[in-house]
């Protein structure tokens, strides 16, 4: 059974930085090398909002909001996203998630990015 875990938010002072990671458990190289994958935050009391997305020929794609300030890499070996994430500000505050874009599976807990000085 596939499950996404994520990891690595926390609190953080404005301009800080953090790396989130994300790991499709319960899959297997061969699979997950082929999925196109992507972060989402979800803002208290809004939708869900994609931020980042990778292809699996690594082509990336960002939203307005985070381009030239977050990164998004894959590692297929260890079956992981991540979301580097640079001169955060306070407006970054969300609860963190990732997931598979042609065939997305059941959300994971996401992770917490706090922003505050």
């Amino acid at each position: 059974q596939k499950r996404l875990v994520e990891s690595g938010g926390g609190l953080v002072q404005p301009g800080g930085s953090l790396r989130l990671s994300c790991l499709v458990s319960g899959s297997i190289f061969s699979v997950f090398s082929g999925y196109n994958m992507a972060w989402y935050r979800q803002h208290p009391g809004n939708e869900r909002e994609m931020v980042a997305q990778i292809t699996t020929g690594r082509t990336t794609t960002y939203a307005d909001s985070v381009k030239g300030r977050f990164t998004i890499s894959r590692d297929n070996s260890k079956k992981k996203i991540f979301l580097q994430m640079n001169d955060l500000k306070p407006e970054d505050t969300a609860i963190y998630y990732c997931n598979n874009l042609q065939d997305p599976l059941p959300w994971g807990q996401g992770t917490q990015v706090t922003v505050s000085s």
